[in-house]
Order: structure tokens, then C-alpha cells, then sequence
């Protein structure tokens, strides 16, 4: 009965979209791919459903930072209360759920990914205050108020109620957020042209890759990395069905090509080489068994291969295509990190310790437009200055430390789920041109990443690291595990 409700609803939905795109551009063929794109959008929700360890903590902390940076992108020139009031709603769900806060303040210093997240805003504050940037060093103390409380949830859930893994949830909310997408930009998803912000990041250049559609879009490099860190979730865990690991590789090498994403093509083949590693060693908690395991290592290579070829042969560019008329394959981040070394240079010794004061997200102001940096390191400088750096590489050696090693030592030491290892190893490549390990208002990756290491960390003591569903050996080896 419930399988046929949601065929039937998938239907409607479908249906719905593709009428919509009928009337309004008259053309069968345009309006049977915005019906595909329905149909699409609604098999995703019913998957989320599908998928065992799902908890409403997890979709909703999820699902208000992929919530926060769609508004962002979609709202970036007249939404900015709009924005506002989707962090503050986060702020006073996370302040609910965390509550006592003081009860779980302490074992904030020994996740990594408090360091990363956390770490620069504090610092900002400092630095803004001493320089009298009293209206900076407000926003700066709501940014940290609700990103700190964020992490409070995690941990709350991690150390309450017997233990909450939230990851599979927030995993679930970013599938939900794709799913959304699609049903935006269900009349532009199989075109050639998509629709574009209309602002500075809409140019010409970029109607060739997907945001979505009117309504709600995100950019294509952040669409293209929470499909890959779906994969890599729910792909390397042998608590979901071989089927459903398939199906989430396939989505993934599929969001990767609809967004022309470098920076996702890099980090989607550096997760499948890492995923290749754990399973030839046997190296993370919770990973699949398999018979023929050359063909489970093959799987993700194959598909990420694909989807470079594809790129390349169907004319779009893909590695080496400068965006932005920037003249260079990095599409201008160059000159945005070398004004950020010269302005640090620059400046004061409060800026050179605290980082930059001008404005709350220590934004770079280039071309008339407000740049982030797009490399964790660099940002880390921008953000916190020398102190921001040191605690960005403090952070950043504890995550990938513990992800590769597990946590403990002796026999109260415990493996690392390997979905952990394959997402952090994995995302060390996109440094360079990504800024995503710092968290933020889109800190997709970071949340999940803290789920993690407070799960490895703060979890309850019988725990694995990892699912403890029965190995699913003599099957078919499939999918990202």
C-alpha cells in the first residue's frame, strides 16, 4: 500500500511538471524531460524514506544549512532578511535541542572540526572588537552563537538519549535539498542553457551548468558536493542495500556532469580512489564484504571517469576551462588569494593575528563583487589570521588523524567508520580551490564531518564506528562500496 501512494504521488508530481513546462514553452520535448525531472525529484524523497537510521535531528541540522546556502544563492541581492531569518530559526532550533549548553561546552576543544568551523569566528570576534568594528563583532558573535549551538546539537545527540548517529540523517536532508532542485529547475535540467542568478555569478559562461530553477537554486560546486558526500555517506556503509549504494554513486557522477564541477569531479575521484584503498586493505569500520572486490573498487573510478570523458566530448570544458573571463583555469581565485596575502601583509598587527575586520564573513571585495576566498587555507588566513591558520591545521590534522587511525588507543581503541575516512581523506584535494571544510552558512560538508568525529569521538562506548547491519557478502559488488 505505501509503495503504491508513493507511485502515485511520484505520478501527480511528474505530471504536474511536465504540464507546467507544456504551457509555458509550448514544446513537447521540453516539457517531457520537466516531467522525467518530476518524476526524478519525487523517486529522491522516496528514497530518503527508504534509508535505515534516519533521525529528525539529523534531516532538520542538515537541512538548515543546505536551506541557508540555496537562500543564499538563490536571494543573494534581495534577500537578505530573508537569509537572516533562516539563520535565526536555525539559531533557536539548535539552541532548544542543545540545551543545558554548558552540559556539552566541554568536549567542543576535541573535535577537529571545531577547530576548523569555530575556531576563525571566535578569533574574528576578538580581532573586530579590538579595533572598535563593533558592528562587525555583533554579526560575528551570531554567526558564532549559531554555528557553535549547531555543533552543540550534534554532540547533545551524540552523548543524549542513547546515542545518535545524526549523519545518515543530514545525508538524507541533502538528497531532500537535490530532490527540490530538480522540481525548481525541472524545466531547464535537460537543457542545453540553464537559468542563472541574475547577478555578477550568472554570467554567460555559467547557463551551461545547473542552479535549479527560479525559485531556489545553489551554486553548481556546492550542488555537486552533497551529491558526492551522499555517495560517500551512504556508499561505504554496509548498512544500506546494495542497490541503494548504486543508486547514490550513479546520482552523484550524474550531479557532477549537470554541474560542469571541477572542484566536485576532483573531490568525487579522490573519494573513489581513497574507497578503493579501504576496501583492497579492509581499512574503516562498517565497510561491505565483497567476493569480486576489484569490481566494487571499479565501480565509482568507472562512473567518475565517465563523467569526464562526457564533459570533455560534449563540448562543455571541463578542467582546465577558465570561467568569469578570468584568463586562468581557476577562474580568478589566484587574484583573490594574492589580494588576500597582500592585504594581510598590510595590515595591522590585529588584522595580522585576528584576521581581517572589514567585514563579518571576511569577505575578499573584488570586481564590485564580495568573493570567498574558494581554498580552506587561504580562508582560514582571511578569516583568523596567523591564529585562524594555526587552528585551521590543528583541526584539520585531528580529522584526518582520527578518520585514518580511529580514536583511543589499546583496546578501548575504536576504527573510524570508513564513509569517515573516504569524506575527509577524500576532500583534501578540494582545499586548494574550496573553502567548505571552514563550515559557514553553506557548511554542508563541515556539519557532516562533525557528525562524524563526534559519533567516532563522543559515541556510546559499544559502538564500532561504523553500521553494525550484517555484512552483505557474495553479492554483486556495487556502488561506492
Amino acid at each position: 500500500m505505501r509503495n503504491r501512494v508513493a507511485i502515485g504521488a511520484g505520478a501527480v508530481v511528474a505530471l504536474a511538471t511536465g504540464l507546467v513546462e507544456l504551457v509555458s514553452s509550448h514544446s513537447l520535448r521540453y516539457a517531457f524531460g520537466a516531467l522525467i525531472a518530476g518524476a526524478l525529484a519525487a523517486a529522491i524523497v522516496w528514497f530518503v524514506s527508504t534509508l535505515p537510521g534516519l533521525t529528525l535531528r539529523g534531516l532538520v541540522t542538515g537541512g538548515f544549512f543546505v536551506l541557508a546556502g540555496m537562500a543564499s544563492w538563490t536571494y543573494t541581492d534581495t534577500g537578505k532578511g530573508l537569509i537572516w531569518g533562516v539563520l535565526a530559526a536555525e539559531g533557536i532550533v539548535f539552541a532548544w535541542w542543545s540545551w543545558p549548553w554548558l552540559r556539552d561546552l566541554p568536549p567542543l576543544p576535541r573535535l577537529g572540526t571545531a577547530w576548523l568551523g569555530l575556531a576563525y569566528w571566535l578569533l574574528g570576534i576578538v580581532g573586530a572588537l579590538l579595533v572598535g568594528a563593533w558592528t562587525v563583532g555583533a554579526q560575528r558573535i551570531a554567526y558564532a552563537g549559531v554555528f557553535g549551538l549547531a555543533v552543540l546539537t550534534v554532540v547533545a545527540g551524540v552523548r543524549r538519549d542513547r546515542g545518535r548517529d545524526l549523519s545518515v540523517g543530514i545525508a538524507g536532508s541533502f538528497l531532500l535539498a537535490i530532490a527540490a532542485l530538480f522540481l525548481s529547475g525541472a524545466g531547464n535540467l535537460f537543457k542545453h542553457r540553464h537559468v542563472v542568478p541574475h547577478n555578477g555569478w550568472g554570467t554567460e559562461v555559467m547557463v551551461h551548468r545547473f542552479w535549479g530553477g527560479k525559485w531556489l537554486m545553489y551554486h553548481p560546486n556546492s550542488l555537486a558536493l552533497i551529491a558526492v558526500v551522499i555517495a560517500t555517506r551512504i556508499g561505504v556503509d554496509r548498512a544500506f542495500a546494495v542497490w541503494q549504494r548504486l543508486t547514490v554513486t550513479l546520482l552523484a557522477g550524474g550531479v557532477v556532469y549537470l554541474t560542469n564541477s571541477r572542484t566536485g569531479f576532483v573531490y568525487f575521484a579522490a573519494a573513489a580512489v581513497v574507497h578503493g584503498y579501504a576496501l583492497l586493505r579492509r581499512h574503516g569500520a562498517g565497510l561491505p564484504s565483497y567476493r569480486r572486490v576489484w569490481v566494487a573498487v571499479a565501480v565509482p573510478l568507472v562512473i567518475a571517469a565517465l563523467v569526464g570523458a562526457v564533459s570533455e566530448a560534449s563540448g562543455q570544458g571541463f578542467l582546465f576551462k577558465a570561467r568569469y573571463n578570468a584568463g586562468d583555469p581557476t577562474s580568478g581565485r589566484t587574484a583573490s588569494w594574492k589580494q588576500v596575502g597582500q592585504e594581510w601583509l598590510h595590515g595591522n598587527v590585529v588584522q595580522k593575528a585576528f584576521g581581517d575586520t572589514a567585514t563579518s564573513r571576511a569577505v575578499v571585495r573584488r570586481n564590485n563583487m564580495d568573493l570567498t576566498t574558494d581554498n580552506a587555507a587561504v580562508g582560514a588566513l582571511r578569516r583568523g589570521g596567523v591564529l585562524g591558520e594555526l587552528a585551521f591545521l590543528l583541526g584539520l590534522g585531528l580529522l584526518l588523524w582520527r578518520s585514518w587511525r580511529g580514536y583511543g588507543s589499546g583496546d578501548a581503541r575504536r576504527a573510524a567508520p570508513a564513509w569517515l575516512l573516504v569524506t575527509a581523506v577524500g576532500s583534501v584535494p578540494t582545499i586548494a580551490t574550496a573553502d567548505w571544510l571552514l563550515g559557514g552558512t553553506g557548511g554542508t560538508l563541515w556539519i557532516l564531518l562533525v557528525a562524524g568525529e563526534a559519533w567516532l569521538v563522543l559515541g556510546p562506548r559499544e559502538a564500532d564506528g561504523g553500521s553494525r547491519a550484517p555484512i552483505d557478502s557474495g553479492q554483486v559488488p556495487v556502488g561506492l562500496g
